[in-house]
């Protein structure tokens, strides 16, 4: 057992889930992977159980009845990790946007550099995008921009959903308070460990849109993500740490 854990969610990634898996068991740091299935109808779910005969107590599945958001997924995966003893945890998308490489940075910021959350961050060192539309990238940089004015978080990528949470920072986060299911799920995370007082770093990465399967953005997870970070402003945390 390794003492990282890989949280992917999947709907519908049939075209993505096996070489996302093999990619990361590739790797010279050895990484577990849990996948948060949410009853894909394109058989998602059965490629993975056939994976985890290859390699057994390295993979992982948790089924759900349905598609119940990105943030319950992830807490749901959250809980699973610490209740497996995990001392680091990460969140990666199944379409290779985040580049599983990049998996042992984020762990570097955190095992041996003292962050207790490392972000893969697509904003710290210029923009690092790949094949989005030049008005998804704009979008994007400029939410992250909202986001800082607004909540007053020192991030550059407050909206990136590649991360490394060390166990004590998600011991201490009270999930039944993580109110957002969608994309403003990743800037509430960020938010509640910054204002309890983990220190949080940003590791440069190059993101490239998916070239397989078909995005989850919708325009109601934006619209969540806009008015859900003038109620996180006003939210009451306490902080935890020196």
């Amino acid at each position: 057992m390794s003492d990282s854990l890989v949280i992917i969610p999947t709907y519908n990634e049939l075209e993505n889930i096996e070489r996302i898996i093999r990619k990361v068991f590739s790797l010279e740091k050895h990484f577990d992977i849990l996948i948060v299935e949410d009853n894909s109808p394109d058989g998602t779910a059965a490629i993975v159980h056939k994976l985890m005969e290859k390699f057994p107590n390295r993979l992982f599945i948790q089924e759900r009845k349905g598609k119940l958001g990105l943030g319950t997924a992830y807490i749901h995966g959250f809980k699973w990790a610490l209740n497996h003893e995990y001392g680091f945890v990460f969140e990666m998308d199944a379409d290779f946007s985040h580049n599983p490489e990049d998996l042992e940075k984020l762990y570097d910021a955190c095992a041996h550099q003292g962050a207790d959350v490392a972000i893969g961050s697509r904003y710290i060192k210029g923009v690092n995008v790949v094949n989005w539309p030049m008005g998804r990238v704009l979008m994007s940089y400029v939410a992250s921009m909202y986001v800082r004015f607004i909540t007053r978080m020192p991030i550059m990528d407050a909206t990136a959903g590649f991360k490394c949470y060390t166990r004590r920072v998600l011991e201490a986060i009270p999930f039944d308070k993580i109110k957002f299911v969608g994309y403003a799920f990743q800037i509430e995370m960020k938010y509640t460990a910054w204002k309890m007082g983990f220190k949080i770093a940003e590791v440069p990465i190059i993101f490239t849109d998916r070239t397989a399967g078909v995005s989850k953005m919708s325009s109601h997870i934006f619209k969540e993500a806009v008015l859900g970070v003038l109620r996180l402003r006003f939210k009451n945390i306490k902080r935890v740490v020196n």
